[in-house]
Formats: C-alpha cells, structure tokens, sequence
C-alpha cells in the first residue's frame, strides 16, 4: 500500500505503508487555553522543592522500564527502528531521566562566589514554560534530555513532537501523568508548524528548544530572537570517522560500520564521512563493503532483521536521490546506489568513493545506510577534509595516540569509539549543527536564571555603580 498521510499526525508503518492511526491537530483558542493551563502550572510547579520535583522525574523513569516492551515496539511500528535497537532507546531515555532524579538537585545548588566582604552566589531558577520541538528519529531519547532536566529544575515543558510518531508522544505524555505530574506540567502538542511561532510569540512561552532540520532550527531561533527569548538548537551533522593508523583495523571497521548503520544510519551523529589514510584505506574499504552486503532487510519488529525500512518514503526516495544525483556527478559505487526491490521504505547499503567537492554528498548530511570514504595521504590532509564542513557535531578519530583527535572542529570528538551519548556528558555542536548544550551539568544551565544575589553589611561603603 502506498504511504498516504491525510493528518499532519499520524501512524504510517514505514515497512508496509500502511496508515494505522491519526490525530487531529490544534489550533487557536485551544492552543491558547494550553498555554494558560502551563502557566499555570509552572507557578505552583516551582514551589515545589526539587527534590520532590526530581523524584517525580525518577518515577517516571521507573514506569519507563516497567512498559519498555510495549514502548520499544511503538517506536519500532512508527519509525522502523529496529526493535533491539529500540529496546535500547527506552533503556538510554530512562537511564538520563534517572540520572537528572539523583543529580538534579546537586545542580541546582546554591554557588557561593568568592568576595572580600559580605558574600555572593548564584542561585539556579527556572524560567517558566518552555517549547520543546522534537524530531522522529529517537522518539523517547531526544525528548526526554530536554525535558528531565528542564522538569527537575522547575521548568514546566511543551512538547510538539514529530508528525510520524504520534503515539510515542502521547504514551510518553501519559508516562508522566501516570508518575503524578500535574496537569501543565508536561503536555504533548499536537500543532501545525504554523502554530509554532505563535506560541513562541506568547509571552507564557519563556523559550524554545529544537532538535532538528536546519530549516526548522533557523525559523525557531529567529523567532525566540525577536522575541528575546534563549533557544537551544540540535540539527543536522556530517560526522567524521577518521582512521589515522591500522593498529586493531577489524575492531576499527566494525566501530565504522555500527557507527554508520545505527538506527539505519539515522541519526545526527551517526558517522558519515569516513576519512582513512592510504596504508590502509583498501582493507577499510573492503572491510565495509563486506559487513554491507551481509545485512539483512526486513520486519524491524522480527529479531533476525539486521536492515530496517528508513523512517518514511519520503526519507527513502530523498536519499535515493542524494546518492543517485552524487553518481551521476561523477562519484564512484562500491555497493548499493538505490531502492531495495521490495515493499516499504528501504534503500540499500550503500558506499561511495571518489565523492568531490561539488558533489551532493560531499556537502549535505546522508540521513539513512550510505557511507562517503575518502583516501587521504597524513594526518594534515585528514584533519582539513574534517574540518571542511559546514556542520560541527561530533567526530570520531581512530588512532594509537589519543591527542590526535583533538584537531577536529566539531562539538564532541570520540577518541577509538564513533560518536555516542550518555547521561552524564554534554551533548550538542557548533557551526550550522545548532548551539547550546544537552545531558550532564551543563543540560540544567540553558534554560535558567543564573542569578547573582550579593549580598553587603548595612553599614557597608558604597561604591561606584557601573552598568
């Protein structure tokens, strides 16, 4: 069955096309009544102590585990994603919401600065209500980052999630009212992009956090911008891999190749462009085309299939077109090139060699199973094709010597494993990657008011001011 989406909202199974639910999108007075209901709720919800409000986050955590079946098998029907790779999901979105429940609080203590006399410190306080736009790919993980922390340090959060994944967003939204979250607290949105900048422009809405296109990304933060409003953007990445020697090559090619096919090669970090010096650029090359060919399409949900269907036609067809246009402009294949000949929306395992600049491929991030190699001759030549990119998100270098991946221009770099994510580093890059940081300490310190309180004996001199 072909895909047909007639809701802005709605379920399409990306293995058989098939429309299995939708939901109607909000608009107007019954935005602005949500709104008000988050507002309102942030006033009672920062009164709260944090600690009560991170033991609600770590509950929710809890029920998270407790229905981890139910929704890694949601994730996998609305997006494809292979079901232990979802199971997966599930278990690294519980873990941060966990993680901010125990640490949270020691965040958002007071700092005391040090002064010659009476005192000074910072306190940690929340804005007010934040809007959280999320992405399709990781439907549990990217939301509950902005969310855990945000929610602990008194926040309150709408979420207006991916039109592909409407029901994660809702079982995500009753995870939270089943742990006791009041109502306000965190509420799913289901609007239309046009209702967007309009509730950014409410003076409720205290800012704005995207993961996402760059197209989405840049008309989130120009309207938080005029509107004086901090935003957080995530968006699209090019990650390197780069091989500088052949100590452990075997390890280093299975590193390259679950770098690469991870969530079917659909994520912002996943790594894309490999980069490999020429003493071994051969066995690298043959090494991935071989793990490629022996991958395996089918049912995402059935346990065998090691190549799920990308997340929706659309995706498909649009990186078919990618790798095909990249050949036609003169790039070599070492596998794959175009559609599966079967049902749903797969593409084959693809490689490319020979990619130039000029080429698509060379410039724009490959969302799905295609690998760009290039050869080059040192180190000096691998770190300027790294750095020759108008995206800074993660990177990965593969070397003996762990100081060598530290020339590369992105946010996070991995030394010997491909990017990754964990609860306790930050997250987040620089150049048209987005700005702002995610996960550990620094995931608490976007959206709040670092405010300085000083503090002077009555009978203190006063000095200059100065402003």
């Amino acid at each position: 069955m072909s895909e047909q989406r007639k809701s802005p909202f709605a379920t399409v199974n990306p293995y058989t096309g098939e429309t299995l639910a939708e939901f109607p999108a909000i608009e107007g007075a019954e935005v602005d009544a949500v709104l008000e209901t988050a507002g309102g709720a942030f006033d009672t919800w920062r009164k709260r102590t944090v600690e009560e409000r991170a033991e609600l986050v770590g509950r929710v955590a809890g029920l998270m585990r407790e229905r981890k079946e139910t929704l890694a098998r949601l994730i996998t029907l609305e997006m494809g994603k292979l079901i232990s790779e979802a199971r997966g999901e599930v278990d690294l979105a519980a873990s941060i919401l966990a993680y901010y429940a125990e640490h949270g609080p020691g965040f958002t203590a007071r700092e005391p600065l040090d002064v010659e006399e009476g005192e000074a410190y910072l306190v940690n306080e929340p804005l007010g209500v934040l809007l959280g736009v999320m992405p399709w790919n990781f439907p549990l993980y990217q939301v509950v980052r902005f969310a855990g922390p945000n929610l602990v340090l008194g926040n309150t959060v709408l979420v207006k999630h991916a039109g592909i994944c409407p029901q994660s967003a809702l079982a995500l939204e009753v995870l939270f009212r089943d742990a006791g979250a009041p109502e306000g607290v965190y509420t799913n949105l289901f609007v239309s992009h046009d209702e967007i900048s309009r509730i950014i422009d409410s003076p409720v809405v205290k800012g704005a956090s995207l993961t996402g296109s760059e197209r989405a990304g840049a008309q989130v933060a120009e309207r938080a911008g005029r509107n004086m409003k901090p935003s957080l953007l995530e968006l699209g990445g090019s990650d390197v891999f780069i091989v500088l020697d052949g100590e452990g090559l075997e390890r280093t090619v299975g590193a390259a190749v679950a770098g690469r096919m991870a969530n079917t090669g659909q994520s912002c970090v996943a790594s894309k462009r490999f980069i490999v010096l020429a003493d071994v650029y051969d066995d690298f090359v043959e090494g991935m085309r071989r793990a490629f060919e022996g991958l395996e399409p089918g049912d995402p949900s059935d346990e065998a299939t090691t190549l799920g269907p990308l997340s929706s036609e659309q995706a498909a067809s649009g990186l078919a077109g990618q790798i095909r246009e990249t050949v036609e402009q003169g790039a070599e294949l070492v596998i794959g090139g175009g559609r599966i000949d079967r049902p749903g929306a797969f593409v084959q395992p693809t490689i490319l060699t020979g990619v130039k600049p000029g080429m698509r491929a060379y410039a724009e991030e490959l969302f799905g199973p295609a690998a760009v190699i290039y050869r080059v001759q040192d180190e000096d030549e691998a770190i300027a094709l790294a750095n020759d990119s108008q995206y800074g998100l993660g990177g990965s270098v593969f070397c003996a010597d762990v100081e060598r991946g530290r020339r590369v221009e992105t946010g996070m770099v991995w030394v010997n494993h491909p990017t990754s994510t964990q609860p306790d580093l930050p997250f987040g890059g620089i150049k048209r990657s987005g700005y702002g940081r995610e996960l550990s300490k620094l995931g608490m310190q976007e959206f709040v008011n670092r405010k300085l309180v000083r503090v002077l004996p009555p009978d203190a001199e006063l000095s200059g001011i100065a402003g």
